[in-house]
């Protein structure tokens, strides 16, 4: 039979993928994969059109060499000039022929913010073979002995699958935090939104996560049961975690941009998109049902309604609650000048409304647009869309 071989890949230099976690702000970014192996979720827009690939190991050695070369070069040049600037050490890379240009920005970056962790790209790293993830991650360790934190997105339905033996190798060679897309543990709108997963999969891969000894963020994602399954989501996630108890519950609203299959459903009626209130409403509900965890709740992102609405579980359930019931509280005038002044920045979170500056920007911003309680979940709908 007449086999053919599938060309080699040629490497094409370093490579960084479209994104990675608020709290991996300051990592290196380390692409090990291209895009999503599943990449079906009707509220995803970040790799739809594009297909997945491992990429080849050496390659990704590769680039962790080009990155080291480049931090061996920022480092001298900083023994050498003690305040030398961005600039003096660009000149000083750009007379190595050798060096790669956009390996040495991300080294650059990653100097900037101290060197300390990294992020393993794209959506779900740990789909490839657990020997190449472990030599990949050594080789890290070897070049930068003093980084600390060494994370990665996974599917729960990809770590389900990893014995866990392979989790605590994969571990021991320096993976240390995993972030998960929980976005639900209603099975229903697991189901709905084609997420390719059920509640009691995500419970037995975070536990597994768990047992290997590396931390545990899981993603929560308000709004996504849309109004028929609202209180369900919430309940049923909560439930999950409970199961769970991550180290990290981080908070993503849902927001729908043009291109996402989800779009369609909300076009058509078939989905119907909770309001702020209502999401508010849900995530109360939400965390009035976590009981017996000693999860951390964040919500560091800027699609989140409260921006400051964290703490550490059981202890700071209470002060969490008191913001969403505050919020609740409100007239529906000042509820509307909150939403408009958080999604335009002015506000993080309810205090930020005690700033006379701040407060009378979002006033007069909904007096300027002509935003009013009966129009201003469609206006925020469109500047939510922005930060997609």
């Amino acid at each position: 039979m007449n086999m053919e071989r599938k060309p080699k890949e040629i490497y094409q230099g370093f490579e960084q993928g479209p994104i990675r976690p608020p709290s991996e702000a300051e990592s290196l970014l380390v692409r090990v994969t291209r895009n999503c192996p599943w990449n079906r979720c009707t509220f995803c827009p970040v790799y739809k059109g594009s297909r997945f690939s491992i990429r080849p190991k050496d390659h990704v050695i590769k680039d962790i060499d080009s990155v080291s070369r480049s931090v061996e070069i920022i480092q001298q040049t900083a023994r050498e000039k003690e305040k030398a600037s961005p600039a003096q050490i660009r000149k000083t890379a750009g007379n190595d022929p050798h060096l790669d240009p956009r390996a040495f920005n991300a080294a650059l970056n990653w100097a900037a913010g101290g060197m300390r962790s990294v992020f393993i790209q794209d959506a779900n790293s740990l789909i490839i073979k657990p020997s190449d993830l472990v030599e990949i991650l050594t080789h890290l360790k070897a070049r930068f002995p003093w980084i600390e934190r060494i994370t990665s997105y996974a599917r729960s339905h990809t770590i389900s699958r990893i014995s866990d033996d392979n989790l605590k190798a994969i571990k021991n060679a320096g993976l240390n935090r995993i972030h998960i897309g929980l976005e639900s543990g209603s099975d229903a709108v697991l189901k709905m939104t084609q997420k390719g997963v059920t509640k009691e999969t995500h419970i037995k891969a975070g536990l597994k996560v768990k047992k290997a000894g590396m931390e545990l963020s899981e993603y929560v994602m308000p709004g996504l049961g849309g109004k028929t399954f609202s209180r369900e989501h919430a309940v049923e996630t909560a439930d999950a975690l409970n199961r769970i108890n991550p180290d990290f519950i981080r908070l993503r609203t849902l927001a729908i941009p043009d291109s996402v299959p989800l779009f369609d459903n909300f076009e058509s009626g078939s989905f119907e998109k909770c309001t702020d209130l209502m999401m508010a409403e849900e995530t109360l509900l939400f965390i009035e049902s976590l009981n017996g965890i000693t999860s951390v709740v964040k919500s560091d992102h800027i699609l989140n309604l409260f921006q400051d609405l964290e703490g550490k579980l059981p202890e700071d359930k209470e002060n969490i609650l008191d913001m969403l019931r505050r919020f609740l509280a409100m007239t529906p005038d000042r509820q509307c000048i909150y939403q408009v002044g958080r999604r335009l920045g002015f506000f993080s979170g309810l205090l930020d409304m005690q700033n006379p500056r701040r407060l009378e920007r979002a006033e007069k911003a909904c007096k300027n647009f002509g935003i009013t309680p009966e129009n201003v979940d469609g206006m925020v709908d469109e500047l939510m869309k922005r930060f997609i």
